[in-house]
């Protein structure tokens, strides 16, 4: 059969009418047909098709445990945050989520109330404290609150040679709901771009850079998880975020203290959680 234009398209989209679900046939129906609007729209080139499937090869071939580029791809061309907005419609009470970002790993070290997750990072110490809170003000105890951060360089810990992890760690909320540790003071850093996500962004004239910010991921029995940053008030960058993810409600004032000759930070934000039924699918 000589299959072109219209005729092929939905000769593809009808070869998934055997799908296991109706998700899938839905979804992937849809993706043909955008697919092919696309390259119909652009009049895409074979060179130009064939430049694609290089680009994502070496996308998949640099993708590690530590460094997911494809995670990286789909933050740089706002995907991420897109599916960030649908996928957590709560209400306005409750902490805005955004990108999940390619450096979370799990098993990071167990923290206690105060501790310094810092484990010497390179920085200026920093107090993060807060509560875990519910969408009516009310603590949450025993939240498990998992946290990560760059260092003064820019660097997480898995982005180097390191006997163990760095700003990294994972605590349980007191019975106010509270959690607390020391990291160091975060800075704005440019996201790797010494791969083909870096190559994209250069292409398009693009900056690689994030503004200062602490990741956070929180969950408790009977919520949603909770995926966020905290941002740094006053960065440069809030307003060019690289992967899109700043909202004005997750940005925090960190404040300077002087305590002898020792200068350190602090900066406090409560984390609220919606429950389960609070959260729209």
């Amino acid at each position: 059969m000589d299959l072109q234009g219209d005729d092929l398209t939905e000769a593809v989209v009808a070869s998934f009418d055997g799908s296991e679900s109706d998700r899938y046939k839905t979804v992937m129906s849809a993706l043909v047909r955008h697919l092919h609007a696309f390259a119909r729209e652009v009049e895409l080139t074979e060179d130009e098709y064939f430049t694609a499937i290089d680009f994502l090869t070496r996308t998949g071939q640099i993708s590690t445990g530590t460094r997911q580029e494809f995670v990286l791809l789909a933050d740089v061309l706002g995907l991420s945050m897109l599916t960030v907005g649908l996928g957590n419609r709560k209400p306005p009470e409750a902490t805005q989520s955004t990108v999940f970002g390619p450096f979370f790993v799990e098993g990071s070290p167990e923290a206690q109330l105060g501790d310094d997750i810092a484990n010497g990072a390179p920085g200026q110490p920093c107090l993060v404290s807060g509560k875990v809170l519910n969408t009516k003000g009310e603590p949450i105890a025993g939240a498990l609150v998992e946290t990560w951060q760059a260092d003064e360089d820019g660097f997480y810990d898995v982005q180097k040679d390191l006997d163990g992890p760095q700003n990294r760690a994972h605590l349980a909320t007191d019975a106010e709901g509270n959690y607390r540790f020391w990291a160091v003071k975060p800075v704005a850093y440019p996201i790797p771009d010494d791969g083909p996500v870096g190559e994209l962004l250069r292409a398009g004239g693009r900056g690689p850079m994030r503004p200062a910010h602490i990741h956070f991921m929180v969950t408790a029995p009977g919520y949603s998880r909770l995926i966020t940053h905290v941002f740094a008030a006053g960065d440069e960058y809030l307003d060019t975020d690289a992967v899109f993810g700043v909202k004005q409600s997750l940005i925090a004032d960190f404040t300077e203290h002087q305590d002898d000759d020792k200068t350190y930070y602090s900066v406090e934000y409560d984390l609220v959680l919606a429950t389960t039924e609070e959260t729209q699918q």
